[in-house]
């Protein structure tokens, strides 16, 4: 599965101590945009790696956004990984709001609070596409790691027919569900609903939160 994924002009590695522990800082330029993997522990020529691909969203990432749960999946990523003792977390820049960036997005969030339009209405009334993410630069950076398989932290079946398409084995899926909120709740719904993201923890908690179409 080993490949010259990247030149050395287009990969740049050293150890970046957090909070969390010492990880090693994978930097790496793919498809127009700078990217990061994350390496926690020994992952190489290892089977079964803990791997969380995580699309960037500013909004949940930096500033906490409650709209989405992004933010939450990202650090309950990184303490699952430091838990477990290894695994890798790959940072995927330029999927803001699915692949449209971060203005259409801002955009798309004018809709749903004024029109109540969910999070693909919105994306569709502006002449969006609903997903345009690409997850090839995820499946180079870990052919470059040199990892043999994963287990990915994912509720979407798309990501991993996405890493499979590009010769990454997805020897299971780990769910990777965070508690619903009274603002991402008809986020979370659509997702499960429209998209087919397995999100169980939507039913549970839907009588707390009702969506604007229960209301």
């Amino acid at each position: 599965m080993h490949e010259e994924a990247f030149n050395d002009q287009d990969v740049a590695e050293s150890d970046l101590v957090t909070r969390r522990g010492t990880f090693r800082a994978v930097a790496f330029r793919a498809d127009g945009h700078e990217h990061m993997a994350l390496v926690y522990g020994r992952t190489r020529m290892r089977e079964n790696v803990l791997v969380r691909v995580h699309s960037e969203c500013m909004t949940g990432d930096i500033f906490g956004a409650m709209r989405c749960e992004c933010g939450d999946q990202l650090d309950a990523a990184l303490d699952r990984i430091v838990a477990e003792g290894s695994g890798i977390l790959i940072y995927l820049r330029g999927h803001e709001g699915r692949g449209i960036g971060l203005v259409a997005k801002v955009r798309t969030h004018v809709l749903q609070d004024e029109q109540g339009m969910d999070t693909l209405d919105s994306a569709t009334t502006l002449g969006l596409p609903v997903d345009v993410r690409d997850y090839t630069p995820a499946a180079r950076v870990l052919k470059h790691l040199r990892v043999l398989s994963v287990r990915l932290m994912s509720n979407n079946p798309d990501k991993i027919q996405a890493l499979e398409d590009h010769g990454i084995e997805v020897a299971a899926r780990v769910p990777h569900l965070m508690r619903p909120n009274q603002h991402n709740i008809g986020y979370l719904t659509a997702k499960r609903d429209r998209l087919g993201h397995d999100l169980p923890q939507v039913d549970v908690f839907a009588a707390d939160y009702p969506t604007a179409a229960d209301r």
